[in-house]
């Protein structure tokens, strides 16, 4: 919920509703009744702390508290997923929509035992591995 996000998402920032209020250039009551659900901020209001937040719109307004919050642009969290008894795994419809992913593309899946297991696009690989290659000549 946008109350929620507006509170967590200020507490990580460190700043003060009344911090929030001055940039925004409304009052803190109004931050207040923001952070407890009494009101929701404008269109513009919501874009303009989405932008002080460095988190998208639709992040701002639709990141559940159990997903983790809002993430910074251009990070995210979609959940979990679980492995099937063949190894496979299904990547949620939030995250093949924001990355392109569809049905039939290659996926390179990348491992570091210390940091786990990544997936990255084929095609973004490989142009990698071509910089690399030609970088090294």
């Amino acid at each position: 919920m946008i109350f929620q996000n507006i509170a967590l998402l200020r507490r990580r920032a460190g700043l003060s509703q009344e911090a929030v209020a001055e940039r925004l250039g409304v009052t803190r009551q109004t931050v207040a009744k923001w952070e407890n659900g009494e009101s929701v901020p404008d269109v513009l209001h919501a874009d303009r702390l989405a932008e002080l937040f460095e988190v998208s719109l639709d992040e701002l307004v639709h990141a559940s508290a159990a997903e983790g919050g809002p993430a910074p642009k251009g990070k995210f969290l979609f959940g979990t997923v679980t492995v099937g008894d063949k190894g496979q795994i299904v990547i949620p419809v939030r995250a093949r929509r924001s990355f392109g992913i569809r049905p039939g593309d290659d996926l390179v899946l990348v491992g570091d035992i210390e940091r786990g297991l990544a997936l990255l696009k084929a095609d973004f690989f490989a142009e990698a591995a071509q910089r690399m290659q030609e970088g090294a000549l």
